[in-house]
């Protein structure tokens, strides 16, 4: 890619001087030599200093089995900077999900600092108009509902 379309300074956030785009995409290079994606640059959550991709969350989130679907997001907390808070949506006839099965879901087979201190249960995710999930109306939300504003 050359460039945004008459726009130099999107193009200059994006492209550097050697050329190289930068896609906002966190990527783990594997032992075979190709790269695995993680998360967006934008989504890591940093809590107490440690980096957290929602990503790793929510594939392991996957695994339960009431959970259809899940969108992990920071919140801001006084003590750490940031907290986990898991938006779910369960599978038709699942039992009630709240933070407290979460964690105890998770517990031995997350890292702590990984296991989600908050759990939303929602019904959908806000989504843009071209169908991709918005994350930063997911976090102001969640503040929001937390008291954490």
């Amino acid at each position: 890619m050359l460039g945004y379309w008459r726009d130099e300074e999107r193009t200059a956030e994006a492209i550097d001087a050697e050329g190289w785009m930068h896609t906002g995409d966190l990527a783990q290079m594997r032992d075979d030599g190709y790269c695995t994606i993680v998360g967006r640059i934008k989504d890591m959550v940093i809590r107490g200093g440690e980096n957290i991709y929602p990503r790793e969350i929510e594939e392991f989130l996957y695994t339960h089995p009431d959970v259809e679907d899940v969108q992990v997001v920071g919140v801001p907390d006084e003590r750490y900077g940031e907290e986990l808070c898991a938006w779910v949506k369960l599978r038709s006839g699942a039992e009630p999900l709240d933070a407290d099965a979460v964690r105890a879901f998770a517990t031995g087979r997350l890292a702590h600092f990984k296991i989600p201190r908050y759990v939303m249960v929602v019904e959908e995710f806000p989504m843009t108009v071209t169908g991709k999930i918005r994350k930063v109306q997911m976090r102001e939300e969640s503040a929001k509902a937390l008291g954490l504003a």
